[in-house]
């Protein structure tokens, strides 16, 4: 099955995103009232605050793009240079920086009457904290769901990962004023393991032995097989999330509204540069695409994990992060229809000019 087709086979899906993505919304809510024990429960399977249940979810996500993934074709990657410039210039040189500014726009101008004072700072810092370190495990999924080109995904996750092992603290120590920023090595290093090293191991040996058992046909049916558990666990991941923090939605529903508007604005604009910066370059659109996603998507465990570690878990820089984690997931599919809908701006350069 060709790309082209395995994202036709979404197209149900997409077409009705909205409809899902708030039916996901409410029953999380609502689950997370009516069974608040299970969800906490639910919540305390983690390590290194990662959410094991998610990470499960977020495997049967993925796996589908990792399938799809030949390692031989990753030099073809080079050739996509200014996809991968425009995607590092979004995450290290624009992100965190458009973040910061907007927080202080935000928390401290626009909606200050409606935030308790005395969190400002709390918040900014979260919301900084937030940007600073790029997606690492869900851009699999946007990517997919777009008809992004996988190696390219892979290629670039790898990279973006490299760089924030290093830049994570200096960037949060000079936007937060710190000198010294404690960056939880564990998260970081667990889920990059566990997101990438591990499923791009399985999915790799899964993929070498289904090519050796019937060839790309039989890798091909397979692909079209375990392809709606993507779908199913990112409505899953949904209903998850929404049901941990449910209870934090009730009780401070204002704050949790106006901490997502600059969320929601700087996903939408660093997608919009990313986006607009590969179409003026000439990049083709299975590489704008996850560009794009990859620019604008966040990694908000290692940003819950540095603000509880930082400043508490009950902080207003920790609540920011998990506002963050709440709208990742339906702001980001709402980024994936747009670029979906815009396909016809490229040309029709693909996916094959990467790997000749």
């Amino acid at each position: 099955m060709s790309d082209k087709q395995a994202v036709a086979t979404i197209g149900v899906f997409a077409r009705y995103l909205t409809l899902w993505v708030a039916l996901c919304i409410v029953a999380g809510i609502m689950l997370g009232h009516l069974f608040p024990s299970l969800f906490a429960a639910l919540a305390g399977l983690e390590v290194q605050h990662i959410n094991l249940p998610v990470a499960l979810l977020v495997w049967l996500m993925i796996v589908p793009m990792l399938l799809k993934v030949d390692f031989a074709q990753l030099t073809g990657v080079r050739r996509q240079l200014r996809g991968i410039g425009v995607t590092l210039l979004v995450n290290w040189a624009i992100k965190p920086f458009s973040m910061a500014l907007l927080g202080w726009l935000f928390v401290r101008h626009v909606f200050a009457a409606w935030l308790p004072a005395g969190e400002h700072d709390a918040y900014i810092a979260g919301l900084i904290l937030l940007a600073a370190a790029p997606c690492t495990a869900m851009v699999f999924v946007w990517s997919r769901l777009c008809g992004g080109e996988p190696n390219f995904t892979l290629a670039q996750v790898a990279l973006n990962d490299t760089i924030m092992v290093v830049a994570f603290a200096p960037i949060v120590g000079l936007l937060l004023g710190v000198a010294s920023i404690h960056v939880p090595w564990g998260t970081l290093l667990l889920s990059v393991v566990l997101y990438i090293v591990v499923p791009v191991w399985l999915a790799q040996l899964w993929r070498w032995y289904l090519l050796r058992r019937g060839g790309q046909q039989t890798l091909d049916e397979t692909i079209r097989r375990i392809d709606p558990w993507s779908t199913t666990a990112l409505l899953a991941t949904l209903v998850l999330l929404f049901g941990f923090q449910g209870q934090a939605i009730m009780a401070q529903p204002m704050v949790i509204a106006l901490l997502a508007v600059p969320i929601v604005v700087q996903v939408y604009l660093n997608a919009g540069i990313a986006y607009g910066l590969s179409r003026w370059l000439g990049v083709p659109h299975c590489i704008a695409g996850p560009s794009a996603l990859i620019g604008a998507s966040n990694f908000f465990e290692l940003a819950v994990a540095a603000a509880i570690s930082l400043f508490g878990l009950r902080s207003g820089a920790a609540l920011a992060t998990v506002v963050g984690v709440l709208v990742e997931v339906p702001v980001m599919l709402s980024v994936v229809h747009i670029v979906r809908r815009t396909e016809t701006w490229f040309g029709q350069q693909g996916a094959a000019e990467i790997a000749t």
